[in-house]
């Protein structure tokens, strides 16, 4: 695995690196800048060797063209306030502009280029189109950092194709990542504790299928808890339901018995009328799991619950998160998420590995006002820590991997 020291003496050189910079906006307010926090180590490595350093990222699902409201404009100030000095922003990423702003660069500056996805060949899935982009790509740089692990399991030309066209290296973000994520893969140390919430069983059912037979115990809330108790004969009223995966949790229930592993569902939970929103009020009541009102939907795990849940990580040495407990936005069903969040700083200050798997979890920690030194790792990539837990291979990673 190369890393940034294996491409020599950057002086002088144009190193792009693709950060995960896909932070979320009120409009142009970043609302949680942990992204960019987390992408400032390796720039600052990168400048500080002299190299002139030109980043290229994404923002939001815009179509392949121009859109104002996905421009990194408002993440490229950020940056510079973060870093305390200017950072260079590009109009376009492959463009006049882009061309004009690296050109400009000096040992040590740093450049941000407009958001990649508003090149249609960022995402293309013919790998001609693609590599067209990524030769457009190459010419602004000398070397490629691949830092942004949110996106190294996406085949894309600012993932992918450009590694294939400039000398490349890891950087330390994506390095970290990999290093902690095998750990959780490769002889864990045990007890091994895995927590699953957030909305579907669905997008967790890779992650269960190849830690179900790794994990001493899997503790599940959210609202995909609701399938499972489903699952069991107990009515959920509104709750989130996945009608299609009922036989998939039974099948999980069943096989986590037959192994002898822990399956931690919620014996209450929190319910109300109605989802959060606009002026009223919540009207949060804790009612038994087994007893969910038919008008009533499950939003986040009860008291007694979140207990259970805190004295089943207590002993853990390591424990993966992924998934909220509830909808953590809302002070008034955030309670279990924060119990959770809680027990894994206590498995840190035992001297146990805490990983927060990356998105939701992510932000539920920043939110809810915990010091993110208090956790072992907290992952920038939902989406691609799962694959890899998964056991998937990571066109990102892989590429920067080869022989």
């Amino acid at each position: 695995m190369s890393d940034i020291a294996s491409l020599g003496d950057l002086t002088g050189k144009r190193v792009l690196v693709r950060s995960d910079l896909n932070v979320p906006l009120d409009g142009t307010t970043i609302t949680d800048d942990g992204r960019i926090r987390a992408s400032i180590p390796t720039l600052l490595e990168l400048s500080d060797a002299g190299a002139r350093v030109v980043v290229v990222a994404h923002l939001g699902r815009p179509s392949g063209s121009p859109d104002p409201k996905f421009s990194l404009r408002p993440v490229a100030a950020r940056l510079s306030e973060l870093l305390g000095r200017p950072v260079a922003f590009a109009t376009d990423t492959v463009g006049p502009s882009a061309s004009e702003t690296v050109a400009g660069l000096q040992d040590g500056d740093i450049a941000v280029l407009e958001n990649v996805r508003f090149n249609d060949g960022e995402t293309s899935k013919d790998d001609a189109v693609r590599g067209a982009f990524a030769d457009q790509l190459a010419q602004l740089a000398d070397v490629f950092v691949s830092d942004g692990f949110g996106v190294v399991h996406r085949k894309q030309a600012s993932v992918y194709d450009i590694a294939l066209r400039l000398p490349s290296a890891m950087g330390g973000l994506v390095a970290a990542e990999v290093d902690v994520l095998r750990r959780l893969t490769d002889h864990p140390e045990r007890p091994y504790v895995v927590v699953l919430g957030g909305s579907k069983v669905s997008d967790k059912l890779g992650v269960i299928d190849n830690l179900i037979d790794k994990a001493d115990k899997l503790l599940i809330g959210g609202g995909m808890v609701f399938t499972f108790l489903k699952a069991q004969g107990h009515e959920v009223g509104k709750s989130l339901l996945e009608a299609d995966q009922l036989d998939t949790c039974t099948r999980y229930l069943t096989e986590a018995a037959d192994r002898g592993v822990e399956i931690l569902l919620p014996t209450e939970v929190v319910v109300d009328t109605a989802f959060p929103s606009g002026d009223r009020e919540p009207q949060p009541v804790v009612v038994p799991a087994s007893e969910i009102p038919a008008d009533a939907l499950g939003l986040d795990i009860g008291p007694e619950s979140a207990a259970a849940f805190a004295a089943a990580l207590s002993d853990a040495r390591t424990v993966f998160w992924n998934g909220p407990m509830g909808v953590f936005e809302v002070d008034a069903f955030a309670d279990g998420t924060r119990a959770v969040a809680q027990a894994l700083t206590e498995v840190t200050s035992a001297g146990g590995l805490s990983v927060v798997g990356g998105g939701d979890s992510a932000a539920a920690v920043r939110q809810l006002g915990f010091d993110e030194a208090a956790f072992g790792h907290i992952s920038t990539g939902g989406g691609a820590s799962l694959e890899f837990l998964e056991g998937k291979e990571l066109p990102g990673i892989a590429v920067l991997e080869r022989d």
